[in-house]
């Protein structure tokens, strides 16, 4: 493998405690702290491994958003990529841009880029969408490796370990090929302040959707954005007889 494509995503931060914006069209995000989405950093971890292992001589970072996210591209930047493209898109575009948009600008970058692997985080923490790393893999045709677990460079391509609901799964696949990182994946490093200075002087281009020829109309409306209704408080009972009571009379049983 020559080159690796890694996907950053720029959240709020996951120790923030998200707020609806009154008018109830979104989050507040002004005056928020946001980072890379957490599954993109094992993601970019894994790239830089992939590096030092010899198994890939390049990773880039890319980035689809407003300015802000080339905060997050440096960011892998100084975990040991070796240079970032920020693909710009407007904030108020960015909020109704949906992971067909950017599978589909993921799918032309790696093309353009001649990469033998794109590896994304398996989900975002904002949307919690899980779809960005298939509907990649499908633009693409290219074979997918999900939920990864584990990753080896074989002859014949990958042997990729999966995370399913019953366990583990272990898959082979050729490359070029879409993988998305799952929690056990690795542990991420930490940027530290050497590589924070470094990562400013590596190189970081800058285009559009529109430049790579990928239309980014809204297909969704958000129609309304709601706090989860507040959990009601429990209650202790003394013995079976009462709680099941309890539970006839709320209509449970």
């Amino acid at each position: 493998m020559a080159r690796v494509l890694v996907g950053v995503k720029r959240v709020i931060d996951y120790a923030v405690k998200v707020r609806v914006k009154p008018d109830k069209t979104g989050v507040v995000t002004q005056g928020v702290k946001h980072s890379m989405n957490p599954f993109d950093e094992i993601a970019v971890e894994e790239a830089v491994k992939l590096k030092e292992k010899k198994l890939a001589t390049e990773v880039i970072a890319v980035s689809v958003g407003p300015t802000q996210s080339q905060e997050v591209i440096r960011t892998a930047l100084a975990m040991g990529a070796d240079r970032g493209v920020h693909v710009e898109v407007p904030a108020a575009e960015y909020e109704l841009l949906q992971p067909i948009h950017v599978s589909k600008i993921l799918a032309k970058l790696a093309l353009d880029e001649k990469a033998d692997l794109v590896i994304l985080g398996k989900q975002a923490i904002d949307d919690d969408a899980n779809q960005t790393a298939q509907m990649t893999a499908a633009v693409l045709d290219w074979p997918q490796g999900t939920f990864c677990n584990k990753i080896e460079k074989t002859d014949a391509g990958l042997t990729i370990t999966r995370e399913i609901d019953g366990g583990l799964e272990t898959i082979k696949t050729k490359t070029p090929a879409v993988l998305s990182a799952d929690l056990r994946l690795n542990t991420p490093r930490y940027a530290t302040l050497p590589n924070i200075m470094k990562a400013k002087k590596k190189p970081l281009k800058k285009v559009t959707a529109k430049d790579l020829g990928v239309d980014t109309t809204p297909r969704i409306e958000v129609v309304s954005v709601e706090d989860p209704p507040v959990r009601k408080a429990g209650a202790t009972v003394a013995d079976v007889d009462a709680l099941v009571a309890k539970l006839k009379e709320g209509g449970h049983i």
